[in-house]
């Protein structure tokens, strides 16, 4: 008897929980990686697959690379642009039935649409904003224009100035914007401003 215990004990024939443990030891690496890989395919993926962007900023099929901050509001005040080509003025163009206004030549999202090839197909965007008073952090009733360059190529002009890219500019009445390397200039009033309205270059002489 004491033989076969002896025996038994050499030929591995122990308590089968102890085999199973053992076995597992044995093959403990590719279990491991079989786990990790099973635990790697049950992970989300959060990297932007660009169906988001597809549905919240597509309009007429073509992806909006601008979109409004918080603080939008449509103006109380009925501002309008006019343009001047050298000293002759062209049609006025009212701003004041939206918050914003995208700026460019793609004709299917641009709200204010300019052919000039030196002109991004979104070069800027006009919007309303609250104004903000920094002295208590509480916004004001006051909705103020803006202009902000989206990146473009050649650039926005504020006053003969270029302005810096994807930054908020606060605009003044009387204020002259220029895109790209067209000549035509855009004055800024509003329904209170003077009914005569001079040519940039005319105020300049």
């Amino acid at each position: 008897r004491e033989r076969r215990d002896r025996s038994r004990e050499r030929s591995g024939d122990r308590d089968p929980q102890m085999n199973r443990e053992k076995s597992e030891e044995e093959g403990g690496e590719g279990g491991e990686g079989e786990e990790e890989e099973e635990e790697n395919k049950a992970k989300p993926v959060f990297e932007s697959s660009g169906l988001l962007t597809a549905e919240t900023n597509t309009f007429n099929g073509v992806v909006v690379i601008y979109s409004e901050p918080a603080e939008a509001r449509k103006p109380k005040i009925r501002w309008r642009l006019y343009p001047f080509k050298g000293n002759e003025a062209l049609d006025t163009i009212y701003i004041h039935r939206q918050s914003a206004y995208l700026i460019g030549k793609e004709k299917k999202v641009c709200d204010l649409f300019m052919a000039h090839p030196s002109i991004s197909k979104q070069h800027a965007a006009l919007q309303y904003r609250i104004k903000t008073d920094h002295t208590t952090g509480r916004a004001t009733n006051r909705v103020l224009p803006y202009i902000i360059d989206l990146g473009s190529t050649n650039g926005t002009f504020l006053n003969g100035e270029k302005i810096a890219p994807q930054r908020y500019v606060e605009l003044k009445e009387k204020d002259t914007l220029k895109f790209g390397f067209s000549t035509r200039e855009y004055v800024l009033l509003h329904e209170h401003s003077g009914e005569s309205v001079a040519s940039p270059k005319d105020e300049d002489e």
